[in-house]
């Protein structure tokens, strides 16, 4: 998949992407990462990650907190909040809705 084209759409679906892997329970910074790397959105850096959560935790659809490390430093633990798990519902009908739309303009032929 071409780069450039893959990160302009992973900046329209960053955030709805971490909400929807921190609803399925708490995460830190890395291990989202990492999981975004697993379903294939390629390595996203914490440079462009954190401020996506910190955005998130400030409109209050995330909440964190601080968890000692077992056998490492503290880490930033994020939670999803009922105005996260709402707006996720919501944008995640969008999002059907939208990449339905797109699918379908895709797979139409072309008129000759």
């Amino acid at each position: 998949m071409d780069q450039e084209r893959r990160a302009q759409w992973l900046r329209g679906v960053l955030d709805l992407c971490v909400l929807a892997l921190v609803s399925r329970g708490e995460s830190y910074g890395y291990e989202l990462s990492q999981a975004l790397r697993t379903h294939g959105l390629g390595t996203v850096q914490g440079g462009t990650l954190y401020p996506v959560l910190l955005r998130l935790q400030r409109s209050g659809l995330l909440s964190a907190h601080w968890r000692e490390g077992r056998t490492g430093p503290a880490r930033k633990y994020y939670r999803i909040s009922p105005a996260g798990s709402a707006a996720l519902r919501a944008a995640t009908t969008d999002w059907n809705a939208f990449a339905l739309s797109v699918g379908a303009i895709l797979s139409e032929e072309p008129k000759r």
